[in-house]
């Protein structure tokens, strides 16, 4: 990097962790430059204990801090560190210290947390006062039946338990808090007379910040692994929120998918809509930055497909080309029969290609009767479930939508993209890849001065630097 254009941009690292892998990043941020550098990837995912279905918290942050070590090295002069990941998974604390693995969000205890929050609060007023979608592992449900959350005295979700094992600070993130349902919709503030109401310690709900705000500097000895002596910004500390962040969205009647094994799909808003029909569609008030709203639908996504994939690779013992298998799918030319991607069935990990068959059989839908068949059925199950959800949308908020912004992983996926527009029949605009660390890498800079202030022009930034594809319905 030349010495005039290092003076024109600053420099940060982004931990970007997903239900499947995490990675760091090194961003680049300047006035026409926005750039990305990967660092580190690692895997991520489930891990099966005794007692059930937990993440590798230890190997993860391990992986953050070798990823994190990597970026100051290749990059010496990075100027913070900020964090992202999925939402509702949390690690207990007592004394600064973890108690035990954070439990994954599809381990089968969240069922029991379903029916005690609701004995006592029903769904319906529930929604009324955080507006958050039934998801039977939102946070309050896990802390419902925790019987460690009475030896807690701090309860930290992913990215603020990676940020306390950085900084030592113990904060709540205001956009990843707001999915705890234990976040008040009308004022982003913590509803302690809920928590109370269900037997959760209000003593382990920490102080929420937002995005932008310096949560502390590193640990000594952090510090000293690191090779640098930085400070940890909160970012939009859920995925989906800094994934938000750099959609490039240029019209007010423009949609978003941010797809990778979720499907978020929704629009952004200012005022939240709590009607009894926004209730019924199960849409969602997730913060977003700078006090907006995420009113979206969760819509299982490429969990399918690599749930799939990862099933026939156990049993061919090899490897499988994604690309080429999309390739063949794209290629099939008779239809295919659709089902539900939400169909519970189809929640937890397993032989997914078989359980989506069964699926099919019990609607008695014909099979198909080769792997791309099976794959083509699953891409257009998907953009169905999208197209429905973005037609909600479109109803729950009164808008004309235009376009579909669809970011992330699934932004590489053509026939998913393609087949999105054919089912919308609105102009898809696939990418940033990306987004998710986009988002991040850009409060952080917004933060330091060094970047934009308003979602706005952060956006324009996007656009002028990310090209997205153009898919237009057939």
């Amino acid at each position: 990097m030349s010495e005039s254009r290092s003076a024109a941009t600053v420099s940060v690292a982004a931990v970007d962790l997903g239900a499947t892998s995490g990675r760091v990043v090194i961003g680049r941020v300047g006035a026409d430059v926005l750039e990305l550098e990967l660092v580190s990837r690692f895997p991520n995912g489930p891990v099966q204990r005794p007692d059930g279905l937990h993440w590798d918290y230890a190997a993860l942050r391990e992986n953050i801090l070798d990823g994190l070590a990597e970026a100051v090295r290749r990059e010496p002069g990075i100027q913070s560190i900020g964090i992202d990941s999925w939402a509702v998974d949390y690690g207990l604390l007592r004394d600064g210290e973890l108690i035990g693995e954070p439990f994954h969000y599809r381990d089968e205890r969240t069922a029991a947390g379903v029916e005690a929050v609701h004995a006592t609060a029903p769904f319906a007023e529930l929604y009324r006062r955080n507006g958050l979608q039934f998801l039977p592992f939102n946070t309050l449900y896990q802390y419902r039946i925790d019987p460690a959350v009475a030896d807690a005295d701090a309860a930290l979700l992913i990215p603020d338990l990676v940020a306390h094992a950085l900084t030592g600070a113990m904060v709540a993130e205001r956009t990843n808090a707001s999915t705890t349902g234990l976040v008040r919709v009308e004022d982003g503030e913590w509803d302690l007379d809920l928590a109370e109401r269900l037997g959760i310690p209000v003593g382990i709900l920490p102080d929420l910040v937002d995005p932008g705000t310096v949560i502390g500097h590193l640990l000594p000895a952090v510090a000293e692994r690191i090779g640098a002596d930085l400070p940890v910004i909160a970012v939009g500390s859920h995925d989906t929120a800094s994934a938000v962040v750099a959609v490039p969205m240029t019209s007010p009647n423009a949609a978003y998918i941010s797809c990778g094994t979720w499907g978020l799909v929704g629009v952004e808003t200012t005022e939240p809509v709590l009607t009894d029909a926004a209730r019924e569609a199960n849409f969602t008030h997730e913060r977003g930055v700078d006090d907006t709203f995420r009113f979206l639908h969760n819509v299982t996504g490429l969990w399918l497909l690599s749930e799939t994939v990862r099933a026939w690779e156990q049993e061919d013992g090899a490897s499988i080309e994604l690309v080429t298998l999309l390739d063949a799918a794209s290629e099939v030319t008779e239809a295919v029969p659709l089902f539900d991607a939400n169909d519970p069935a189809l929640s937890a990990p397993g032989d997914m290609a078989a359980r989506i068959i069964a699926v099919l059989q019990a609607s008695g839908a014909e099979t198909p009767s080769t792997r791309p068949a099976l794959v083509r059925s699953i891409i257009e199950s998907i953009a169905v479930a999208f197209a429905d959800a973005i037609s909600t949308a479109a109803e729950l908020t009164g808008r004309t939508l235009d376009s579909i912004h669809l970011v992330g992983g699934g932004s590489l996926n053509r026939l998913l993209c393609q087949a999105t527009a054919d089912r919308t029949g609105l102009p898809v605009l696939a990418g940033p890849v990306e987004a998710t660390a986009l988002g991040n890498v850009l409060v952080q800079a917004r933060a330091l001065g060094a970047a934009p202030a308003t979602l706005a022009e952060l956006r324009s930034l996007v656009a002028r630097t990310q090209e997205p594809v153009r898919y237009m319905p057939r």
